[in-house]
């Protein structure tokens, strides 16, 4: 861990610079980085972009979903064919079957529900928003990029330190071409950042709830790196508590109880080996080639 740490520091400061560029700034021995790169990168940390999707025109939703045990994986990965759910895990409570996260077009939004009943009869969903909600009002943007711009955002979300070789190489496009192309991003908010996290299975558990409101004392009681909370809209918020599966789970569950309204448990690990399978093929299947907008969120 001490390695894995060190390496991620690094590559938080410097994300896309090259372990030559990054040994000289630090005063590092080269070798002794490259020797822990390779080690590591790839394997148990990756640099990744961060995007604004709300500046394309996407809106958030969390939606849970009935499916029976047998079902399970099956349902899963026809989920994964889609991109519009970016995410999916096993969850047992107030819904039986899976819990997901799903970027919508924000004028495709009517058709959710629709999109959810082809995995499930039983399901319920909810806008979500940062926590503590924005004061401002809606200012979502919309689709206004060429195609290869879709292929460029997968290409950086996937691996941001994919040689510029390798990226000129699947664009057809020259090198200066493609830093400005992500300087547009960056300009344009769409690129927020990008950012190294260390993929180990700290986290295998979870307790998820829906609450009518966020009491001070939760946030005092677990503190900011073991939840995560989302405001709900029109109201409401879903709250995420992170654990290790090596603790009690009825323990959990019952203090967790005492703040929400609704709970449910969530195992990382049931659909683990699909989430890894799952090739970062996000906006280029989202876009039409035309670079016109969003395909429909019902054609996968």
């Amino acid at each position: 861990m001490e390695e894995l740490e060190f390496l991620v520091e690094l590559l938080n400061k410097y994300p896309t610079e090259s372990l030559k560029k990054i040994a000289e700034n630090e005063g590092v021995d080269y070798y002794r980085l490259k020797r822990i790169y390779d080690k590591y990168y790839g394997k148990c940390t990756q640099v990744s972009a961060i995007y604004n999707i709300s500046r394309i025109g996407l809106k958030s939703f969390v939606a849970f979903l009935s499916v029976p045990r047998s079902d399970l994986r099956a349902v899963a990965w026809r989920m994964f064919q889609n991109p519009f759910i970016v995410y999916s895990n096993a969850m047992f409570g107030f819904k039986n079957g899976i819990s997901a996260i799903l970027h919508i077009p924000k004028d495709q939004t009517k058709l959710v529900g629709e999109l959810l009943a082809k995995y499930s009869d039983d399901y319920e969903y909810y806008l979500v928003r940062s926590y503590p909600p924005p004061k401002n009002r809606d200012n979502t943007g919309s689709w206004n990029l060429s195609y290869d711009y879709a292929i460029l955002m997968d290409i950086l979300k996937w691996d941001a330190r994919t040689p510029m070789k390798k990226i000129s190489e699947i664009l057809g496009k020259t090198r200066p071409t493609i830093r400005y192309m992500i300087n547009r991003l960056k300009e344009e908010k769409i690129l927020v950042r990008f950012e190294a996290n260390i993929d180990t299975p700290a986290y295998d558990r979870g307790v998820l709830g829906i609450a009518n409101e966020v009491r001070d004392e939760i946030l005092e009681k677990f503190g900011e790196r073991e939840i995560m909370i989302g405001s709900l809209k029109p109201k409401g918020y879903v709250i995420e508590w992170f654990f290790s599966s090596k603790e009690d789970l009825g323990t959990k569950l019952f203090e967790f109880s005492n703040y929400v309204e609704k709970v449910g448990i969530e195992y990382f690990d049931i659909l683990e080996d699909l989430e890894k399978n799952r090739k970062c093929y996000r906006f280029s299947k989202m876009v039409k080639k035309d670079g016109s907008g969003y395909n429909s969120i019902l054609d996968f």
